[in-house]
């Protein structure tokens, strides 16, 4: 099912960006587990709408009601279910997207599928707005991982023609990453605010790049071929509307390099085996060495723009204009920040479950 993830974890969304409510249900996680209410309020008042100029003007508290499968703070085994009531919507701005649909958007595509049946308000369950229980999911599987000393951490790589700075590749400082607009550097974060601004006032939008970085990895997790690391993280990445394009480590730009340039010479480092460099991002032969592992994410602009733009009656079969109603991030990007951090979450602690699995039958059987 599409929207179904996970192998030894089995995530679920479900809800429209309209509907009464969306939400989630996460099967598979042991009982036991903490978890920390207020920090999980915390990650996804990163994600919600209303924050900024650079964000939708539409409000929601995203405040997430838990059905089952937390008992006093801990977990009990159950399937874990959570739901965000939708509380602010306008259905009517998008009454007339079923005949007349956006250009950058699913609304011709899902015509096409569903014939005519799909919810249009507000994207339906193509719109962004289905990352909100994503990040319920995600928060909840980076408290268990940072149990085990992983911590995940992402930043705003690029805005526009503004770039960040990297996170160094061997010891990513995440804390470093300013809480209130996702950069490494406060001049960038600046930069790309005051294009931003100057792009929505042209009734335009714009795209970026999100740079992630997990630390405290082991090495050995993984498998090879389709179960790789790069698979499984990118295949959740890719639920995320309007990314376009995950790479790890040099990523496209190893294309570029030499092997004498790409390859990471081994070391010894306080008793344990390291690599020099990290063009590899974490990653070999789709299993993890030890090093940190580095992901960039790049997302569209945002393709609900205040310009008319060209499109067609589907019902009259002739050209039409089309201006976009509605309330739109003119730049996604900010608030897409938390979101690759949380499937980078569930998609690691996915595979830890597996390992777990796997040294508890090894186990057993040496018994």
């Amino acid at each position: 099912m599409s929207s179904t993830y996970g192998e030894h974890l089995k995530l679920s969304i479900f809800g429209q960006s309209h509907g009464a409510a969306i939400g989630m249900t996460l099967d598979g996680i042991p009982a036991g587990l903490p978890v920390d209410a207020d920090a999980l309020q915390v990650f996804l008042n990163r994600r919600a709408p209303g924050q900024g100029d650079w964000s939708t003007p539409r409000k929601e508290e995203d405040r997430p009601e838990f059905l089952s499968g937390i008992l006093d703070g801990f977990t009990c085994g159950a399937p874990i279910a959570a739901v965000i009531r939708n509380c602010n919507t306008r259905s009517r701005d998008y009454s007339e997207l079923r005949d007349c649909p956006r250009p950058g958007h699913a609304d011709y595509t899902a015509q096409i599928k569903y014939g005519g049946f799909q919810d249009a308000a507000g994207g339906g369950h193509f719109s962004g707005r289905l990352t909100a229980p994503l990040c319920i999911a995600g928060g909840l599987c980076k408290q268990w991982l940072a149990l085990k000393g992983i911590r995940i951490g992402a930043h705003i790589a690029g805005i526009g023609t503004v770039q960040d700075e990297d996170f160094d590749p061997l010891d990513p400082q995440l804390d470093a990453v300013d809480s209130a607009f996702p950069t490494l550097s406060p001049q960038a974060g600046k930069a790309m605010q005051e294009q931003i601004a100057l792009v929505k006032a042209h009734g335009d939008s714009l795209g970026g790049a999100i740079q992630c970085a997990v630390t405290g990895l082991p090495a050995g997790l993984g498998e090879p071929m389709f179960g790789g690391v790069e698979s499984r993280i990118a295949s959740i990445v890719y639920g995320i509307p309007a990314v376009k394009a995950v790479e790890f480590g040099a990523g496209s730009q190893a294309a570029r390099m030499r092997g004498s340039q790409c390859n990471d010479p081994f070391i010894l480092k306080n008793g344990q085996i390291r690599t020099e460099t990290n063009c590899a991002g974490g990653i070999l032969g789709g299993i993890t060495n030890g090093m940190p592992v580095l992901l960039r994410v790049s997302v569209k602009p945002t393709p609900s723009i205040a310009r008319s733009q060209q499109s067609v009656s589907l019902s009259r079969q002739a050209p039409k204009s089309l201006t976009v109603r509605g309330r739109h991030d003119p730049c996604i990007v900010p608030r897409a920040v938390p979101v690759v951090e949380a499937a980078a979450a569930i998609a690691i602690f996915d595979m830890i479950l597996g390992n777990t699995q796997t040294d508890r039958r090894k186990n057993h059987g040496s018994e």
